[in-house]
């Protein structure tokens, strides 16, 4: 039974109770034993049933739903406790753009800067970046909703939401020619022009759509 008590305490959950001690008897010789045949030795197995602890995981189910959010802004008026509970939810989708921007595509890690001065300027460009990411992706996603299109995603199926990375990546292949006055745009696909049309006349006329 001392097995018995050190999965129990192995348990934070659950408690093992109904323990009953089943014997398994074993052979030395290999095959099957004769009709009678005394055997060797036995092995023993707990059996018992897991009883859930419920005062425990009532416990941690009152400290898991807590959490404190704290604020500078002191005025209820300005920033009341509801704005402030769907403010933090909503920082995921800037925290989302930022591990976007320390992606390795980004080569941010291979940029050493020495003073403080330059890495506030740094991240004043990532938060720009930042910035003209969310605000295109945003931009592309509304165009798509409202003509109720999609477009095809990192598998070909169709999607309604893309991300600007993939977009970015689609277009990584597209250059601009210059021969003498003449400008081409070489690579420019079909699907590369029905994202376009999406993105805005701006971007078209960046492709030379215009």
């Amino acid at each position: 039974m001392a097995a018995a008590q050190f999965v129990n305490k192995q348990l934070r959950y659950h408690r093992f109770t109904q323990i009953e001690v089943v014997p398994y008897p074993y052979y030395n010789q290999p095959g099957r034993p004769r009709t009678g045949q005394l055997p060797d030795g036995y092995h023993y197995r707990l059996q018992g049933s897991l009883t859930l602890k419920k005062e425990v995981v009532a416990k941690a189910r009152r400290r898991a739903g807590r959490f404190i959010l704290a604020t500078n802004v002191l005025d209820s008026e300005s920033l009341s406790e509801d704005d402030m509970l769907c403010e933090y939810k909503r920082q995921q989708c800037t925290e989302r753009g930022f591990r976007f921007l320390k992606d390795p595509m980004f080569f941010t890690s291979s940029v050493f800067l020495k003073t403080p001065e330059r890495v506030a300027a740094l991240a004043m460009v990532m938060g720009l970046c930042l910035l003209v990411y969310t605000l295109a992706q945003r931009a592309l996603r509304q165009a798509l909703a409202k003509a109720k299109q999609t477009l095809k995603n990192q598998l070909g199926k169709p999607t309604a939401t893309p991300t600007m990375r993939w977009v970015f990546q689609c277009f990584q292949s597209i250059h601009l020619v210059t021969l003498g006055e003449f400008e081409q745009i070489v690579n420019l696909t079909q699907e590369h022009q029905r994202i376009l049309q999406f993105l805005g006349a701006s971007c078209q006329k960046y492709y030379l759509l215009l």
